[in-house]
């Protein structure tokens, strides 16, 4: 016989208040003290004075407050990647029904896995020297074009961009969106700054609308986060690539207290991306200030130059007096060197044709000279070129031997059994053949 099953008790119906309160009170009586080992991410510290964070390993997260007073105590100022532990209690915060650890003190427990990491990179790349700040170069005063690497959703496009637009809206920018975030970011921040370098390097597409945008500075930002969300900057590959830029790079990536590997890479680090628009561009106004003082300059030194040449007209003007006497003395004056200038020609004339007298009555004799001197010279030079004349060796008995090629053979050495050869005499050619070749 089988007994019909009784009805289940229907479940005790809480306040959310009342509960929130219950699971408060048995987290306390089940766990309460407690200590805590994890790696801290989300780090932030409100004006106030209190402390927010979350505590994390591979397999769990634990949202963390600590107050002003216990925050008060730290030796150290803990940073997103460094691996603590914490001691405190367990609550539940009623107003939002989240669960979280209030942390009363805090101890480092070593360096967090992402921490080592970085600090393994950042030793390499700087022993290798790509910290060096003497490789580091200024910021242009004046950029023709400024080139801005950032995602497009990001909101540092929108600071960068209206920092920029209200201090130089004059300068062109170049956009080339990337990934800044994810493990895909480093890769497309590398291919983003790759193209932005062909731009700096003048090979940039042109539409054949425009002339192409001149990027004198690139600006390579992103908006503040925790240090897995900058993590993307803390790549070795995109350290190598900034490294390599043409042109001075700004890095402007999270907020004053974050620092990744590009920035120590880039040639100036800003402490956000709005700092970052700000270096690299000088606002107009200062510029306009600057022109309309150099303005006021140039229209003084100009009326200074006409008030002196005023004074140096009256002076001259009266000097010179009037016009006719001056006009008198210059007649003279002219008269007197036409004067000279006839006698001078008159004398040069006469000193002529005493010279060209001269000259006509020892002409005849010096020409007659000249010509038997240079007759005696040729017929020297004559003799000393027949003696040159190789016939007249060869009609002594000498002959002249050369191969069939016609060079001459002036050594048995160069004759071989067999060879043939042609003899020049005084009167004609021999062809003779070596029968058998010996030294002396």
């Amino acid at each position: 016989m089988f007994e019909s099953p009784q009805p289940a008790a229907a479940p005790r119906i809480w306040e959310v208040g009342a509960l929130c309160r219950a699971i408060a009170d048995a987290l306390e009586a089940r766990f309460n003290p407690v200590a805590v080992r994890g790696e801290i991410t989300g780090f932030s510290r409100a004006s106030s004075g209190h402390c927010y964070f979350s505590i994390k390993d591979a397999n769990g997260q634990l949202r963390c407050a600590m107050f002003r007073r216990a925050a008060g105590l730290l030796d150290f100022s803990p940073r997103d990647g460094e691996l603590v532990e914490v001691r405190g209690r367990l609550g539940v915060y009623e107003a939002r029904g989240d669960l979280q650890f209030i942390v009363e003190s805090m101890q480092r427990a070593g360096q967090g896995a992402l921490f080592e990491q970085f600090l393994r990179l950042k030793a390499q790349l700087e022993g290798e020297g790509l910290f060096d700040p003497r490789r580091k170069r200024t910021l242009p005063v004046q950029p023709r074009g400024i080139g801005l690497i950032t995602s497009l959703g990001a909101a540092a496009l929108h600071d960068v961009v209206t920092a920029l637009r209200r201090r130089v809206p004059h300068i062109p920018v170049v956009l080339i969106p990337a990934q800044v975030q994810g493990a895909a970011a480093p890769q497309s921040m590398v291919t983003a700054l790759r193209q932005m370098y062909a731009w700096a390097e003048g090979e940039a597409p042109a539409d054949g609308k425009a002339t192409p945008v001149v990027v004198d500075v690139i600006l390579l930002v992103r908006g503040g986060g925790s240090m897995e969300d900058l993590w993307a900057f803390n790549d070795e590959q995109l350290a190598r690539t900034i490294v390599q830029s043409p042109v001075p790079l700004v890095s402007g990536v999270g907020h004053e207290t974050d620092f990744t590997i590009a920035d120590f890479c880039a040639d100036l680090r800003a402490p956000t991306p709005t700092a970052a628009a700000e270096l690299v561009a000088q606002p107009r106004e200062v510029w306009l200030g600057a022109l309309d003082l150099l303005a006021d300059r140039l229209e003084s030194a100009v009326q200074r130059q006409i008030d002196l040449r005023h004074q140096r007209l009256d002076q001259a003007a009266q000097r010179l007096g009037r016009p006719s006497g001056l006009a008198a003395r210059e007649q003279l004056r002219l008269a007197r060197c036409a004067q000279r200038l006839r006698h001078g020609m008159l004398l040069n004339l006469e000193r002529l044709a005493l010279k060209n007298k001269a000259l006509e009555a020892d002409f005849a004799q010096k020409t007659a000279r000249h010509i038997a001197l240079q007759s005696d010279r040729l017929e020297r030079a004559r003799l000393r070129l027949e003696l040159l004349n190789p016939h007249l060796v060869l009609q002594r008995g000498y002959a002249l031997l050369t191969d069939s090629q016609g060079h001459a053979v002036t050594s048995v050495g160069q004759a071989r059994l067999g060879d043939a050869l042609r003899a020049t005499l005084a009167d004609g050619v021999l062809d003779v053949t070596v029968d058998q070749p010996r030294l002396l």
